[in-house]
């Protein structure tokens, strides 16, 4: 079920993407459920990291980095935190294809509604929305 308020609310505000709100209900609620958006993981676990991991490079590096990486590679990290983006450059340097691997998996694709927390929103919600008066 859609928080109808909050869904009135983003209904009144311009579509990030294609502007401007489909006047059909049902051609909103298909507009707001279609998957146009990206939004950020706010973990990776140890074994993704791990395993986007370029060989090649991993393969090239001293055996400090090697054990470091290893080691950072043991529990989940922020993949947007400053010092954790630091410490994957500084084990591979910029432009690595391990940094563009990892870079990849810290957003996914979603929809609008799903980003602001309303999950599958029907034709009926989007009616109710419309027709909501606080």
């Amino acid at each position: 079920m859609a928080d109808i308020a909050k869904l009135k609310t983003l209904l009144a505000t311009p579509h990030p993407v294609s502007n401007a709100w489909a006047a059909d209900a049902e051609a909103a609620a298909a507009q707001g459920n279609t998957v146009d958006m990206e939004e950020n993981i706010n973990s990776l676990s140890g074994d993704q990291l791990f395993t986007s991991t370029d060989a090649t490079e991993f393969a090239a590096l001293t055996d400090v980095k090697k054990q470091l990486w290893v080691g950072w590679c043991n529990s989940d990290r922020d993949p947007h935190n400053a010092a954790n983006v630091a410490f994957v450059t500084f084990i591979f340097g910029g432009g690595s294809a391990t940094i563009a691997a990892l870079a990849l998996l810290r957003k996914r694709a979603v929809s609008l509604f799903a980003k602001e927390g309303l999950g599958n929103v029907t034709t009926a919600n989007v009616k109710e929305a419309r027709a909501y008066h606080v």
